[in-house]
Order: structure tokens, then sequence, then C-alpha cells
């Protein structure tokens, strides 16, 4: 890399060509990042300014209107919706967005017109404070962009009505890309005894209290997490116990006392953040699996879950049969899963598919 190169200021737009001077398109570069320059248009010399924006919006907004039933989605998915470096999700009139790029940085002028316009927003909510902004040489970025939060922030899934805090909650605040995950568990809830862990706000917790699930049980280390929780199951006349704890702490504290249930998801935060920690994690999957299967009543449903991109769809079933094998269970895989559709995977990133869902079957 020349040092003229070297020089760009991080986030600035460049022409891409080959070594045989053959067009590639146009990027932002940032000369200081492991992912140097990210392809924004095939075209050499594209004009990337809010019209970009709200062409590629307006098409996401078509493909996810035909996929998801209500207005609360994962709007753009990054490269896969042509928009590398920006997730942006929906709560029908608020638009929580995640840049973690210098390069979407410095567009954001762009992208925020861009929503203004195609979608008449409430609110735009910044929400930029992945730990991939270091590598990128950025600071944690947390602000209203446009509008204001007073009326609150809510997402419908399974007839349920949940409030949403963008600004101190994980992510944007709700996990969608597990929607597809939890509507398949909750329709194995009726008169089930079931136990949520890592249940965050309980999506499916309360999703499957409202299936008509016999006792459900949410576990959870946030107590802010678990009070909201707590007043969505009171608004919504629903049934269930909320217990902060340590999770891992608590499956194996459990085990011993005999509580069992039909029904046991399990959706911890990622256990393998880079590559670096790809064994540690693995071992953390083969434990968690260890632990919650012995809690699993016979006959009942185990379902295992990943989002850590740095361990593949393989390793993660090898690890979770190998725990609950070693919990002395014998099990049987009867589906795998990634995200749900609103959260396209670029065909040429395959490693973009991060989320994994094995449920089981335990004898």
């Amino acid at each position: 890399m020349s040092a003229a190169v070297k020089a760009l200021k991080p986030g600035t737009l460049v022409d891409l060509v080959d070594t045989k001077d053959a067009n590639l398109g146009t990027a932002y570069f940032n000369p200081h990042s492991l992912i140097a320059a990210r392809v924004l248009s095939r075209d050499a010399g594209a004009k990337i300014d809010a019209g970009y924006f709200r062409d590629r919006f307006d098409r996401a907004r078509a493909l996810r209107d035909r996929l998801v039933a209500t207005p609360h989605y994962r709007l753009i998915h990054a490269e896969a919706d042509g928009c590398p470096g920006l997730v942006i999700d929906r709560f029908d009139d608020i638009f929580v967005v995640q840049s973690g790029t210098a390069g979407m940085d410095q567009l954001e002028a762009h992208w925020i017109d861009a929503l203004k316009v195609e979608f008449k927003p409430r609110a735009i909510v910044v929400k930029s404070d992945s730990p991939s902004r270091a590598h990128e040489g950025l600071k944690d970025d947390v602000r209203i962009a446009h509008g204001d939060l007073a009326a609150g922030v809510h997402v419908e899934e399974a007839g349920i009505r949940h409030t949403v805090d963008p600004i101190n909650g994980q992510k944007t605040g709700w996990f969608f890309d597990q929607r597809d995950n939890r509507t398949f568990l909750t329709s194995l809830a009726k008169g089930a005894t079931v136990l949520d862990a890592f249940s965050y706000l309980g999506a499916f917790g309360l999703g499957a209290a409202k299936a008509g699930a016999k006792s459900v049980v949410l576990m959870d280390s946030s107590q802010s997490a678990l009070d909201a929780s707590a007043a969505t199951a009171r608004a919504e006349k629903l049934d269930a116990e909320f217990r902060r704890c340590d999770v891992m702490e608590e499956l194996e504290e459990i085990r011993p006392a005999g509580e069992r249930f039909d029904i046991v998801s399990c959706d911890p935060p990622p256990f393998a953040r880079s590559k670096k920690d790809l064994e540690s994690g693995a071992r953390g999957y083969r434990k968690l699996a260890r632990l919650a299967a012995p809690l699993v009543a016979p006959g009942g449903f185990l379902c295992l879950a990943s989002c850590s991109h740095a361990i593949d769809m393989a390793r993660f079933q090898t690890e979770c049969a190998v725990g609950i094998s070693r919990a002395d269970r014998t099990a049987r895989l009867i589906r795998v899963a990634g995200a749900a559709a609103d959260h396209p995977v670029h065909p040429m990133l395959p490693e973009t598919a991060y989320l994994k869902s094995l449920t089981y079957q335990l004898d």
C-alpha cells in the first residue's frame, strides 16, 4: 500500500480497479481497517448520496413487507442489502441504526436523509456501539439523531406488545433474528413447562405463556430486562416466574433439585466474539449443552443457540452433541436453523450467517 493511499482519510470514497486497470466499482476505504475497502456499487464513480440509500431502502422495504406481517423487522442487513457496515432495525415509525465502519459514519447525512424521505419516521436512533468499531478507529456513538422517543418504542410479536429501550438495551433493543426460531418453539408450548434461559425481554418465554404453556420460568442476569419482561407480562395478563441469576450457575445448581421442563431454550450472548476465542467459546457451548440437557423432561425439547460468528454450524453441532452426551442423555436433532429471513446472507459472504439454532428432542 503506497504512502498516498495510506494517507487517505478513513471512509474516503474510491474507485477500485484490478491489476489490469479493469473497473471493480465504487467503495469506501479505510487504510487502518482489517477490511480496507467495502464495495457500494459495481459502477466506477457512482454517486453515493441520499438517492443511493433511498433506492436500497425502498428495495429492502419491499422484501420485508412480503416476509413480515407487521412493520417490525430488520430493514437493512449490511452487505446483503447493498449497505456494507450498516444495520437498521424498524419498530414501525422508529428506526434504530448501527453504523460499524468509518465509511458509513462519513455517509450518515445521506442515510439519515433517505430514512426521513422514505419513511417519515417519528425518530431515528443511532446505536453504534459494537466492538467492531474499534477496528475502524471509531468510538461508540449512541444518540437520538432525529425526533424523540417520548411515546416509547414498541415491537409486536406473537400477539404480544413489548416495550423496547434502543438506547440502553442490547444491540438495537430487540433480536429480530430469532423470530422464526421463537415461533417454532412456541408452537410446541401448549400445556408444557418452559424454561427461557438468557431470556432478555422474554420474547420466547412470554410467547410460550400466551400459547398456553402450563408454566414459564425466565432467567437472565439483567434486572432491567426482567423488569421489562414482568411489565409486559402484567400488561398482557400472562403468568411467568422471573429469576435474576448468573444463568450458567443457576442451570448447574437447579439440577440436583430435580427441576425439569418440557421445553428448555438457551440463547446466550456470544461465547466466541472472535477467532482467537474459538476454542474457549466451543467449550462454553459444550458446557451449556451439558448443563441444560438434564433439565429437559423425557420426551421434551432443548433449543441451543449461538450468535458467535467465529464458530460455524458444524462445530456448534459437534459441541452441542458432545455436551448432551456427557449429560448421559440421548437425543435426536429435529431442527437446524439460522436467522429469520429479514436477515439475508450475501452469497459471497457465507460467514455472515452468524446465528445458529439447534432443537433436539431428548429421551
